[in-house]
């Protein structure tokens, strides 16, 4: 019980800073200056403004200096993000998919931070957690797994590639992002390639909706896509079991 409070805790926590490096980083910004500040009256915020969670409720969700609302968004990325991070903890103990989960829960923050936002993908976590995730397969399952897992990101990077190439082609414009492309080697890595396929298709149907209510709405026909691709690898990765079992049904 005390090391799902403890990572509840560290997840609001990084709940929080994921929250400034989406914001900042997608916006070209420095994630040192300014120093966190209320976005309405630019009074720079005091420890007391800052503490994942209770800051918020204690506050009422409102600056403590303008009294102007702050956006649920903070709460939620925070609750979210110790959710996961406790969820991680809960069903896989102290593991390797602890850890790989833990890389694939800061992925799916970022990712619906920068993506639904600023339609971007950013670079630097997924050079990150290319790197941690080598680090870990070498650790605990040896050299060989984690050079197979190389191939298997470069291989489903290179299908998400073409897809992209060819759908410019089709469609006259870029069909996929870069980030998009870049983010599947990540998933490639972290599942085997077939699965990271499954991962890929599974994207398209939980990102239909979306779409389909996006024109419904007249909305612009541009979709984040990153939220569903980090989506599915996350559903994927947690029930790998199933999908191996569905898998063995039809192989």
């Amino acid at each position: 019980m005390f090391g799902i409070v403890y990572m509840f805790i560290l997840g609001c926590v990084m709940g929080s800073f994921y929250y400034v490096v989406g914001t900042r980083l997608s916006q070209g910004k420095s994630l040192i200056k300014p120093r966190s500040h209320c976005e309405e009256c630019n009074h720079v915020l005091g420890v007391f403004d800052l503490i994942p969670v209770l800051s918020y409720i204690m506050l009422r969700g409102k600056c403590r200096y303008c009294h102007k609302k702050i956006s649920l968004k903070y709460l939620l990325y925070e609750l979210f993000t110790g959710i996961l991070f406790a969820l991680s903890y809960y069903k896989f103990g102290v593991s390797y998919n602890f850890f790989i989960s833990l890389i694939i829960s800061s992925l799916v923050i970022l990712i619906f931070i920068t993506d639904f936002n600023e339609m971007i993908i950013l670079d630097s976590p997924l050079i990150i957690s290319s790197i941690l995730v080598f680090i870990l397969k070498l650790i605990f399952l040896g050299y060989k797994e984690a050079i197979f897992s190389i191939f298997s990101g470069f291989l489903i990077f290179l299908i998400m590639y073409l897809m992209g190439y060819l759908g410019k082609i089709v469609f006259k414009k870029d069909a996929l992002g870069g980030g998009d492309i870049k983010f599947m080697f990540v998933v490639g890595e972290i599942l085997s390639f077939q699965y990271a396929l499954t991962a890929l298709i599974l994207s398209t149907f939980l990102a239909l909706p979306y779409a389909v209510a996006s024109l419904l709405l007249n909305k612009e026909n541009e979709l984040p896509f990153g939220p569903f691709l980090v989506s599915s690898l996350f559903i994927i990765f947690y029930f790998l079991e199933k999908f191996k079992y569905i898998f063995y049904l039809f192989v």
